[in-house]
This record gives structure tokens, sequence and C-alpha cells, in this order.
């Protein structure tokens, strides 16, 4: 049987309303407040967790709020390859596991850091930085470590598994899908612990259950990763 890792992200575009926040509730609270525009300080805030804590949905997120909103918004990413030069109509920087940056993005990195915070015209764009770990143990130049780690720096936990039962449990019920506890018990156990990926695998067997015409059960699942 294949077994898919399901790390990729959810269905649905990422957004601050579908963050299932649990114990980083104040985190989200803090993005909502500085995406509303009721307040825009230049503070850099810094994002460090584990993988599946949220950070990448965040930073999405807050792409997706503010590109709606008419802002430009400057990304990078450890799989950006020849990143641009920052610019000034940049109103954000968004920069997401910057754990995994190598030599060209950290120099990237830090020139876009500095431009946000001091540039040349305008105010202070904000910073909004994501990795694995807090600052102080990230194995960057040290530069761009002590930056990251000038403003706000908040960790953001994994949700337990009762969190994820329930939140499993309510987005089942509103799909109107029956979702037993042994099915629920063997999605936990079997793939990933990030809660959008289990969403999406549970839009992925809503959709297959139709399609086939079956319950939502574990051969199920089986069934739908055997045909992959």
């Amino acid at each position: 049987m294949k077994q898919m890792a399901l790390d990729i992200g959810l269905a649905s575009a990422p957004t601050l309303s579908n963050f299932f926040a649990g114990p980083n509730e104040s985190v989200l609270d803090h993005l909502k407040l500085w995406t509303s525009g009721r307040t825009r300080s230049p503070v850099p805030s810094y994002l460090w967790g584990e993988a599946g804590s949220g950070k990448t949905h965040l930073l999405q997120a807050v792409h997706l709020a503010l590109t709606e909103q008419g802002f430009a918004v400057g990304w990078l990413d450890a799989h950006t390859m020849d990143p641009p030069e920052f610019e000034d109509a940049w109103a954000v920087v968004l920069m997401d596991d910057v754990h995994l940056y190598n030599a060209e993005q950290q120099h990237t990195a830090f020139n876009w850091f500095v431009n946000a915070i001091t540039p040349r015209s305008g105010s202070p764009r904000w910073v909004l930085a994501a990795g694995a770990l807090p600052p102080a143990d990230l194995k960057l130049r040290e530069d761009l470590r002590t930056r990251l780690g000038w403003g706000h720096v908040n960790g953001l936990q994994v949700l337990d598994e009762a969190a994820r039962r329930a939140v499993l449990r309510q987005q089942a019920d509103a799909r109107g899908l029956f979702l037993s506890d042994d099915l629920m018990s063997y999605m936990l156990k079997r793939f990933s612990r990030d809660l959008g990926s289990l969403v999406q695998l549970l839009d992925q067997l809503d959709h297959y259950a139709l399609q086939t015409q079956r319950a939502l059960t574990i051969p199920l699942v089986r069934s739908m990763l055997e045909n992959e």
C-alpha cells in the first residue's frame, strides 16, 4: 500500500479565518490586527515552531490578506532561487523557512530586512519571518540571525491530539460526513500531524467516497491510497 506524506497545503487557500489556532490564539490575533489595517507597527515579527505548527499557513494567509487589499508583498522561502532585489513598492516582506536558507538566500534576506526597516523612501515596512527554531538557535549568518530576533518572537505549538480530533470532527460534521472514532484514530496515527494536511485528507476522502459511492471507512482510505 502506498502511503501519502500529505505535507502539501490545504485544498483551499490558507487564510487567517481557516487557521485552527488552539493554543496559538494570541499569534493569530496579532496577525489579524496587523492585516486589518487598524495597526501597522513596523516592528518585525518572527514565528517559530516544529513542522505542522502552522507557520507556512500563517505566512501564506497574511500574503493573501494583504494582496487582496491591493498591497505589494515580497516573498522569500527556501525554494526561491534567484530572488529579486528589494522593491520599494512592497508593504511587507514575508520570509518562510529561514532555517533552510542557503548563503544567497541569507544574503537576500538580510538586504530585504535592512531595506524594509530603514527604507530609502516612505515608511518602514513590516517583516514577518518564520523558521523551525528560535532566533538564538538558527544556524544563519549572525547579522541576519540577530535581526530576526529583534522584534516580536512567538513560538507556535502543534495542536494536541484532543484538539485535532475536535477539529476533524467539526470539519466532518460541516461536510455532512460520519467520521468514526476508529477512522479518526487511523488518520491521526498514519498521517501528518499538520492539521491542514489532515483536513485535506478529509476533503480527498469525501471526494473519493462520493466517486465510489462508499461510506468513510478504513478500507476506503486504503483503497484511495492504492489508487493514487
